[in-house]
């Protein structure tokens, strides 16, 4: 999760303006672990080819996990507001049950179940060493689908 900037605040107050959104709750995120990867993976959301994000359920607490109609702003790899989705389908459940469907949805690399074992294997890998965490193929994992509601520009 990110800091409420002020430019995310004013990017969000447009939202509001041309949504009818009246509340202040939404979360604040970036894709990826470095700007390049960020922006690779926003470039895809914006064409509207991942739908879906997956991230290690130990990163939340009950309070801050994701939730079905939640609000969500997407920064890109300057750490500018870019756009923001509204989650549609929330799943818990052990990483090595992800399934076809998902990883299609998530839209990364050849959209394939074993690309994306792969390489979430090993992005998640350096996410739990970064935070003294175990990682096992039954580490439980958010599935994440979302819809882009709102985009600058």
């Amino acid at each position: 999760m990110h800091q409420r900037t002020p430019e995310v605040e004013t990017f969000w107050r447009a939202f509001q303006a041309a949504s009818g959104v009246s509340h202040g709750d939404y979360d604040v995120v970036s894709f990826g672990d470095n700007a390049e990867e960020n922006d690779e993976l926003l470039a895809l959301a914006l064409q509207g080819t991942k739908r879906a994000t997956a991230s290690l359920a130990q990163s939340y607490t009950e309070e801050t996990l994701p939730r079905v109609g939640g609000l969500v702003v997407v920064l890109d790899g300057q750490g500018r507001p870019r756009c923001v989705w509204r989650t549609t389908e929330i799943t818990v459940k052990p990483f090595n049950q992800v399934d076809a469907p998902f990883a299609w949805d998530e839209g990364e690399g050849d959209r394939g179940l074993a690309s994306w074992l792969a390489n979430h294997r090993k992005y998640f890998a350096g996410v739990c060493a970064a935070n003294g965490w175990t990682m096992s193929d039954d580490i439980a994992v958010v599935f994440e689908r979302f819809k882009i509601v709102y985009r600058k520009g």
